[in-house]
């Protein structure tokens, strides 16, 4: 037989614990609509937040990785626009070179022939040293490697510079020529440079394919790495708004049961009348 006593109402205490209970309950479920995570810190579930930490600055220092192989890409890109002012220039030169052969020319004609030929020679050299991005340049001969991040370890994917200057393709600074026989020797020299700076541009041409494939790589492992995190910490909304008014209608239903509770103690009175 339940004791009746106005010292000690056990039914309200039952009712209290399970009302605290749910209003525990609801809390939790609230702070996870409000901040969409399951796992918001680390007293939530420690080993999976740690997990996700670990995961989410992983994924954060990509993209120091991505601005690296996008630089290096940007710096292939003014190589090649040079390489093919280069290859124009050598075109235009062997052109020169070509018509100056003409034994036929009077001097004042192959005289121009060769000024022209001598500017054309000249405007490589300032093509290739205002091959410039952010400072670097791969094709003036000043280096011979730039090394880009390659993931978020710190290793690194090497580029192989590619001497596009005079020098570089076989000339030189007087490379010109003051006969007709000389001019048609001049021939020669010419489609050789041009092979060679079409050699060193087509192998730059791998080496920007080589960071596209790889800097798309790593835009799918970040998103991958994104994701993951997303499944370890983020919280099934529709779930939790099930969740929630589930635990409101208790909460309610709690609440009418402490109040019952608390009113059988009242009801000792009509023992005294």
């Amino acid at each position: 037989m339940a004791l009746n006593s106005i010292n000690t109402n056990s039914g309200a205490m039952i009712a209290l614990q399970n009302l605290n209970s749910t209003n525990s309950e609801l809390g939790v479920t609230q702070q996870r609509i409000n901040t969409g995570k399951k796992i918001g810190s680390a007293k939530d579930n420690g080993a999976i937040w740690a997990t996700a930490k670990n995961q989410s600055a992983t994924s954060s220092s990509i993209n120091a990785v991505k601005d690296s192989l996008q630089r290096g890409q940007s710096t292939i890109d003014v190589a090649l626009a040079a390489g093919d002012t280069v290859t124009d220039l050598l075109g235009k030169m062997k052109e020169k070179a070509l018509a100056a052969s003409d034994t036929s020319l009077n001097t004042a004609s192959f005289n121009a022939l060769k000024a022209d030929f001598n500017s054309l020679r000249d405007q490589i050299t300032k093509a290739v040293s205002n091959a410039k991005f952010n400072g670097a340049s791969i094709i003036d001969g000043k280096t011979t490697k730039l090394t880009y991040l390659a993931n978020s370890d710190g290793s690194g994917i090497t580029v192989n510079s590619k001497t596009l200057s005079l020098a570089g393709i076989g000339l030189s600074t007087t490379t010109t020529f003051t006969t007709a026989a000389a001019a048609k020797t001049m021939i020669t020299t010419i489609d050789t440079a041009l092979q060679t700076a079409t050699n060193k541009l087509a192998s730059l041409g791998t080496s920007s394919t080589g960071l596209d494939t790889h800097l798309n790589f790593v835009g799918k492992l970040q998103d991958s790495l994104d994701a993951g995190v997303g499944n370890l910490i983020d919280a099934d909304l529709a779930k939790e708004s099930a969740k929630l008014q589930a635990l409101q209608t208790k909460q309610q239903l709690g609440i009418q049961a402490l109040s019952i509770a608390n009113q059988s103690s009242s009801s000792i009175l009509s023992l005294f009348r």
